[in-house]
């Protein structure tokens, strides 16, 4: 199948499969006599793969890793674990990081009276607080 009955087959656009064979992420296509790329069953599987990883958020450095571990039949089931484990964390600090700034935005729009008064503790804070600059707005 062509590029384009790829990228429908297997989620991932033609862009990205480019993309990915540029980086060494996915073999090189087979191309056919006229130089359009080709692609078969394996193909495609590994680009689903590619899709669900990335869909799970592991960064492309890990797929690279896991994609290497779906090849090895003699891997150790413990090297995937450990990347799903570390891809966990990264994801918990990140979530934690985003409830942080999600309190503090709240926190500041209930400091703010909404009103049509020029006060407001939300810009303050962005600008760094009253004392940050010269005591006003640039």
């Amino acid at each position: 199948m062509n590029i384009g009955e790829a990228a429908r087959a297997s989620g991932v656009s033609a862009k990205m499969i480019r993309y990915y064979e540029s980086i060494g992420l996915i073999p090189a296509a087979a191309r056919s006599a006229a130089g359009y790329r080709s692609y078969g069953a394996r193909e495609i599987q590994i680009l689903r793969f590619v899709r669900r990883a990335r869909d799970l958020g592991f960064p492309v450095a890990v797929i690279e890793e896991l994609l290497a571990l779906w090849s090895d039949q003699h891997r150790h089931s413990s090297d995937v674990k450990r990347l799903a484990l570390d891809h966990v964390a990264t994801l918990e600090r990140k979530i934690a990081e985003m409830q942080a700034m999600a309190d503090t935005l709240r926190h500041l729009a209930a400091a703010c009276s909404g009103s049509d008064r020029p006060d407001c503790p939300i810009l303050e804070d962005l600008g760094g607080g009253p004392d940050a600059c010269c005591g006003k707005a640039p």
